[in-house]
């Protein structure tokens, strides 16, 4: 859990995302789209991948990927970060925490 707090904290926006995955693909598509750099960490590539992932499950997060955190919070999953983008919440959050203009 500590190692997850050093990976999120500081950093606008982070996303837990695997390489092999569509969605976490939509996901970093649609905020890279925003013109938002958000900080990626490929689980599937880093070491310790596994043990981030188990982390992810411990904070209730199923799926493990994509997992989507802004300004420190976890925001959810694909499911949630595109309802918040369709009810037009997704661009707000982003300005609040400094990751767009």
């Amino acid at each position: 859990m500590e190692k997850l707090q050093k990976m999120i904290s500081g950093k606008s926006v982070v996303i837990f995302s695997n390489n092999s995955c569509c969605m976490s693909h939509t996901i970093k598509t649609l905020f890279l789209d925003f013109g938002v750099s958000p900080t990626i960490y490929e689980l599937d590539e880093i070491s310790r991948g596994k043990e981030i992932e188990k982390v992810l499950a411990q904070l209730g997060c199923s799926p493990t990927v994509p997992m989507v955190f802004i300004g420190g919070q976890l925001v959810g999953g694909a499911n949630q970060v595109m309802s918040l983008h369709l009810n037009c919440s997704l661009v707000p959050m982003l300005k609040r925490v400094g990751a767009l203009i």
